[in-house]
């Protein structure tokens, strides 16, 4: 309960500062720099998630422990959710930027792949009854799907000409200021530590699931 509390006055200090505490970025358009608090971490947010995915997937297919399978599948699932809000907030700041929602910019590009990709994976998983099967088919697709992850979200984007600005608010870059630079860490710990806690409400969920589904009550 506290860890919940403290979590939910956390990322409301940092919405608050994101628009308040930190200036907006110059050589942006009005306010749009400030979406940078959202739109990173969510991507951030997403590679971690398949990260998760993939490694807790190759745990099942060593050993066979369900446990890695619910955690490989819960994983997957928030990952597609943070990646769908990365695009979102994306694609408004490129309509405040560009002038339209989509410019086939080599980044949303990559991003509408990788949906599709680990789309086909909940697509697996819901095409094979057998629940053995099931995870073993979605344990080596994750694996496989995983390998696309660092050539689209980092490869892709730095070897063609992009829209997408790059050193302007680097982090590594002199361009962000302290105040900036406070509230983007604080937003990147915020957003782990919602996805650390929905990454164990989905996982309980699963088990439920499975428990029932063998007709036991979870005490």
């Amino acid at each position: 309960m506290i860890c919940k509390i403290l979590l939910t006055i956390w990322m409301a200090v940092i919405i608050v500062a994101s628009f308040l505490y930190a200036g907006a970025a110059a050589g942006f358009p009005g306010e749009t720099s400030r979406i940078l608090f959202f739109h990173v971490p969510q991507a951030w947010i997403a590679t971690l998630a398949f990260l998760i995915s993939m490694i807790a997937s190759a745990v099942y297919l060593a050993k066979r422990r369900v446990k890695a399978d619910y955690l490989a599948q819960s994983a997957a699932e928030l990952g597609f959710l943070f990646c769908v809000l990365a695009t979102i907030t994306g694609s408004v700041f490129a309509k405040a930027t560009w002038g339209a929602f989509w410019n086939w910019d080599p980044r949303q590009t990559s991003i509408v792949i990788l949906l599709m990709i680990y789309g086909a994976y909940f697509a697996i998983r819901s095409a094979v009854s057998d629940p053995d099967r099931r995870r073993v088919f979605a344990g080596v697709y994750s694996i496989l799907a995983f390998v696309t992850v660092p050539f689209l979200v980092f490869v892709v984007p730095r070897i063609t000409t992009s829209l997408h600005p790059e050193n302007t608010m680097n982090p590594a870059s002199p361009g962000m200021d302290p105040k900036t630079l406070k509230v983007f860490l604080g937003s990147l710990f915020a957003y782990t530590g919602l996805f650390v806690w929905m990454l164990w409400l989905k996982i309980r969920v699963l088990r439920i699931e499975g428990l029932r589904n063998l007709g036991i009550e979870e005490l």
